[in-house]
C-alpha cells in the first residue's frame, strides 16, 4: 500500500506558459491531490498564473522541490532534462510533456534515475488517453498501414524545436503503441519554412511485423487537421483526434443493400478532456505503485523514432 493512499499527494507545475496554466487546472480537478503551487523562471507570468489559480508562486525549484511529491514539467523542451533530473535527485515523481528531452541520451538517464529511485516518469503523449484513439484501440489488433495527418496553423510557440518533436511524435507515439512491433526502418522527408527548424515533414516507418505507417505534420497550414486512419485484413477504421468522430468499416460474407459486402459503423464520440485524464493517470500510478500508463522507456522509444526521422531528413537538405 502506497504512503499516499492516507494523504493527498502534493504536486505541482514546473513552467506555467500556454500548456502548463492548463496542467495547473487539472490538478486543482483532483481530488486527491493537494496543488502545492507553481514555479516558473519568468517570475510575473509565475505570479500572474498563481494568482488566477489561487496557488502559491513558488520563487526557486529548490523551494518547490521541498514543498512537492510529484510535478509536472511543462517548460521549454530544451529545459526538460535539468529540471526533471533536479526533480528525481530530490524524489519527486515527475510527469514530463512531450518531448521527454532534446536527445535520447538525456532521456536514457532519466529513465535510469527513476528506476534507480522507484519513481514514476510519465511521458505527457496525451493523445493516448483521447476517446477517439482509446475506440480505435480496441477495434485494431493487427494493423498493415496507418496514415496519419497532423497539420496546424503557425504559431510562435513550440519553435523552439522541429515539427518531428513539435507535433510528428503525438502520432509516433499512437503508431508505436498500435503496431507493438520493432522499427526496422525509417525514409523521411521534409523543409523549413518560416523558421530555421524543419517546418513540414513527412516519414515512412516500417516495423518487423509488416505493417507500414505514412505520416505527415505541418506547423504552417492554414487550418488545424488531426486525423488518423488504419488498414488491417477485413477492416478499415479512420478517426479525428479533434471532433472524437470514428468510422469503421469491416469487410462481411453477405453484401449489404448496395450490393457491397461491407458493413459500415459510424459514431461520435462526445470529446473527453485528454489532458484530465493524463494527469489523473500520473497520479493513479504513484497514489496505487502501478506503471505509468505512458511510461519513461515509452516515451524514450518515440523519442528514439523521432530522432531517425530528424536525422533522414537533415542528411536530405
Amino acid at each position: 500500500m502506497s504512503a499516499f493512499q492516507t494523504k493527498k499527494l502534493k504536486c505541482g507545475v514546473i513552467g506555467v506558459g500556454y500548456l502548463g496554466r492548463f496542467h495547473a487546472q487539472k490538478y486543482l480537478a483532483i481530488e486527491d491531490v493537494d496543488m502545492v503551487g507553481v514555479f516558473d523562471v519568468d517570475t510575473s507570468r509565475c505570479k500572474e498564473v498563481a494568482d488566477e489559480l489561487g496557488v502559491r508562486p513558488f520563487s526557486s525549484l529548490e523551494e518547490f522541490c521541498r514543498e512537492a511529491d510529484a510535478a509536472t514539467i511543462a517548460s521549454a523542451t530544451e529545459s526538460h532534462y535539468e529540471v526533471a533530473k533536479y526533480c528525481l535527485q530530490q524524489g519527486l515523481h515527475i510527469n514530463v510533456e512531450k518531448p521527454m528531452t532534446s536527445t535520447c541520451e538525456q532521456a536514457e538517464e532519466l529513465v535510469a534515475l527513476a528506476a534507480e529511485k522507484n519513481l514514476k516518469l510519465q511521458v505527457g503523449h496525451v493523445e493516448r488517453f483521447n476517446g477517439a484513439f482509446i475506440a480505435a484501440q480496441d477495434k485494431m489488433d493487427r494493423p498493415l498501414f496507418i496514415e496519419c495527418h497532423r497539420l496546424a496553423p503557425f504559431k510562435p510557440r513550440g519553435v523552439d524545436v522541429s515539427v518531428v518533436l513539435d507535433l510528428m511524435i503525438h502520432d509516433i507515439d499512437v503508431v508505436l503503441t498500435l503496431v507493438n512491433s520493432p522499427v526496422v526502418s525509417v525514409s523521411a522527408v521534409g523543409t523549413p519554412v518560416l523558421t530555421p527548424t524543419i517546418d513540414i515533414a513527412n516519414a515512412r516507418i516500417e516495423f518487423e511485423s509488416g505493417a507500414t505507417a505514412n505520416l505527415t505534420s505541418s506547423r504552417v497550414s492554414q487550418h488545424a487537421t488531426r486525423k488518423f486512419r488504419v488498414f488491417q485484413k477485413d477492416h478499415y477504421l479512420s478517426l479525428d483526434f479533434g471532433s472524437g468522430e470514428v468510422n469503421l468499416l469491416t469487410k462481411t460474407e453477405k453484401p449489404n443493400a448496395l450490393g457491397i459486402p461491407i458493413e459500415a459503423e459510424a459514431w461520435n464520440l462526445e470529446k473527453n478532456d485528454a489532458l484530465l485524464e493524463e494527469t489523473k493517470a500520473f497520479v493513479h500510478s504513484i497514489i496505487h505503485d502501478v506503471d505509468c500508463q505512458v511510461s519513461g522507456e515509452q516515451g524514450l522509444i518515440a523519442l528514439k523514432v523521432a530522432e531517425q526521422i530528424s536525422f533522414d531528413i537533415q542528411r536530405r537538405l
